[in-house]
Parts: structure tokens; sequence; C-alpha cells
């Protein structure tokens, strides 16, 4: 194995309890839509404007301009939240494993460069994949083959970690092998039946340190 390709919230900082606050108070303020976290946990790894049009759909609002409002707030509210940290035991299985290192993650790239830094120290990476660098969320491959595409690797040549439904999808239609590390997580082990080995699941990341490890050095 050449390559891990690590999702980003919820997998290697602790970020989705205020990403999902912010999204459900952003939703009521601007247009008086209320929003399960549940569901902001299940649709982890969509592009903000894909969550917010998805959203709008099933309630029958078609207003882009409302839409954009939405991300707006979602976004000031976020920054003004206390800033997460990495999982325990993440930063050290990071620097520890030898293999290119890349992350995926459906948040935009303000967000992500600055959390990563402050967390973990985004120089760690060889690439970093946010929603600003392609046109099409998870379950779309799309921002999993453009990793693979500048870490110059095949997509059996890597391996993915994720913490949603979503993100498996995309590893799944990219033709990455995948790992799920649940950590925070609203949801179980039940809302991945079907798209991964139950083995394939572990309680946290730092699980997966000795896995990664003995993958990298193969």
């Amino acid at each position: 194995m050449r390559a891990v390709i690590f999702d980003m919230d919820g997998v290697l900082v602790d970020s989705m309890p205020p990403h999902a606050r912010s999204w459900v108070e952003a939703f009521e303020r601007v247009a008086g839509v209320r929003i399960e976290k549940r569901t902001l946990y299940v649709l982890e790894g969509m592009r903000g404007a894909e969550l917010v049009e998805k959203m709008f759909a099933e309630r029958g609002i078609s207003d882009k301009s409302l839409a954009k409002k939405v991300i707006e707030e979602k976004n000031r509210l976020f920054k003004e939240m206390a800033r997460p940290t990495a999982f325990e035991g993440v930063r050290e299985m990071i620097g520890s494993l030898t293999c290119a290192k890349a992350v995926v993650s459906g948040s935009n790239r303000h967000d992500v460069e600055s959390l990563l830094d402050e967390a973990i120290g985004k120089d760690a990476f060889d690439a970093v994949i946010s929603a600003d660098d392609v046109s099409r969320g998870k379950p779309d491959p799309l921002a999993f083959e453009t990793a693979l595409k500048k870490l110059r690797v095949p997509a059996k040549g890597a391996v993915v970690v994720e913490n949603a439904p979503l993100g498996v999808r995309a590893a799944n239609n990219a033709g990455i092998p995948c790992y799920v590390a649940l950590n925070t997580t609203l949801l179980d082990r039940s809302d991945f039946a079907g798209i991964i080995a139950a083995e394939r699941i572990f309680d946290k990341t730092s699980s997966l340190k000795g896995p990664l490890q003995e993958m990298c050095r193969r």
C-alpha cells in the first residue's frame, strides 16, 4: 500500500458536533427549516451547496439566494464556535505512517486547511482535497479520484478511512478499500450495513494505527 486517504471531520478532527450545530441553527434562523442533527451525520460528505439543495428540494424550496444565505450563516456560526481538536492519538498515528497521506473533505477549503493545520499540521499530508476542489461531493468518487491523481497512486494502492455512509460509498465507487472509524458520530454500525464489512469498522481512528502501519510497510 502506498497511500492512506483520510476524511477529516469526524475522522481526524472532532469537528462534526459544531458543524452539525451550526447547520441546524443556520437552516432554522435563515429559512425556518428544522433539520435533525442525525440527518447531517447521515449526509456528511456532501458539499455544503448540495446539502442545502437537497434539504430545500425535500421541502419544495427553490430560492437560490436563500440557499446562499444559509451557507453564509452556517460558516459564520461555525467560526464563532470553539475550535475542534484532533481525536486522541491521531496526531501520533499520522506521524508514524510512512506511506503518503491525503485528506479528502466535503468542507470548504478555509475550514479544512485551518482546522487541519491547528489540530495536526497540514504539512503532514501530501494532498488536501476540499469541497472547493471538486464539482461533485460524496458519494460521487470524484474527490477520492482527485486525491489519487495528486498522489500518483492507483486505487488498489490506497486505503480510505471514513466515518460516514456517503464517504464509504464514494470510496467504493472509486474502487478504493475502506475502513470506518466511528469516534463521536451519532451513527452506529447498522448504518453501514451492506456497504462495508463489519470487521472494517472501528470504534475510533487511533485503533487503526497498527493495521495502517502494517499496510504501509508492505
